[in-house]
């Protein structure tokens, strides 16, 4: 069973490469809103999602939020780190991407499914969870109101 609400975020250690970006640790994050995107090259769905995951990178990027894409194997030929390379120069992939072939992070989040999406407030509390193939349509309305609860406590 995937997390549930208000869990704190797991930790990303463990991924055998990262693109995009050098490692990140959850202490980087501190006080920014993420979200965490499970995808897998051998899934249709999930790279036809990665045009609209870049779109929010770029809309909400400037409000504090950081998107972290974790490539989770389905399947043997996906742990092959040229193909995930190869998939993010194809889709133009901007985030930070971290190849998980030990299902290291994939365990900690307790994630079965891809595409799927974990949203966590800048207290790092999970706050949305969706997955499949029409959770990337719904994904949105749910960073929308983590920011703006963001902005509501900066301004008290």
């Amino acid at each position: 069973m995937p997390l549930r609400m208000d869990t704190p975020l797991p930790s990303l250690e463990g991924g055998t490469d990262w693109f995009n970006s050098e490692p990140i640790t959850n202490e980087q994050l501190a006080g920014k809103p993420v979200l965490i995107h499970f995808w897998s090259i051998s899934c249709g769905t999930c790279k036809e999602s990665l045009p609209e995951i870049n779109r929010w990178l770029e809309t909400y990027k400037p409000q504090g939020l950081q998107i972290i894409s974790v490539h989770m194997p389905r399947q043997e030929s996906d742990t092959k780190v040229e193909s995930v390379k190869e998939a993010i120069d194809e889709w133009e992939v901007k985030q930070p991407c971290v190849v998980d072939n030990w299902h290291e992070i994939t365990n900690r989040f307790e994630n079965k499914y891809v595409p799927a999406y974990y949203l966590f407030d800048e207290e790092h509390k999970m706050r949305d969870f969706k997955a499949g193939e029409k959770a990337v349509k719904m994904v949105e309305q749910a960073i929308e109101r983590v920011l703006k609860g963001q902005k509501e406590k900066v301004a008290d």
